[in-house]
């Protein structure tokens, strides 16, 4: 990454899931979409839980860095647009990834 004094605003997002094939599966997905925007900068991967619980990589971990909070904010808002979707997808064609809504 670039460093800070070029793209001063940051954020890092660690979205869980239930196993390292899952987030694997969402990592591959949205890492086709390039950033569009020489404005931000965005880095990709899995890694283990934070608490240390699981060695297993099952976080999906997103670092973005942009030039101004509202490159950031348009990116990061793009990221989970393109996240939900994954999410639906998973939920319609795998077996168990993500408890059933309650029907009201």
């Amino acid at each position: 990454m670039a460093t800070d004094a070029e793209f001063p605003c940051a954020l890092t997002l660690n979205i869980p899931f239930p196993d390292a094939r899952l987030s694997s599966i969402a990592l591959r997905a949205i890492r086709v979409d390039k950033e569009l925007s020489p404005l931000v900068l965005r880095e990709l991967r899995t890694v283990a839980p934070v608490d240390g619980a699981s060695k297993e990589e099952s976080v999906l971990q997103v670092e973005y860095k942009a030039t101004t909070n509202r490159m950031l904010r348009v990116a990061v808002n793009s990221f989970m647009d393109s996240l939900s979707l994954v999410l639906e997808v998973m939920e319609e064609m795998d077996v168990d990834v993500l408890e059933p809504a309650p029907v009201s």
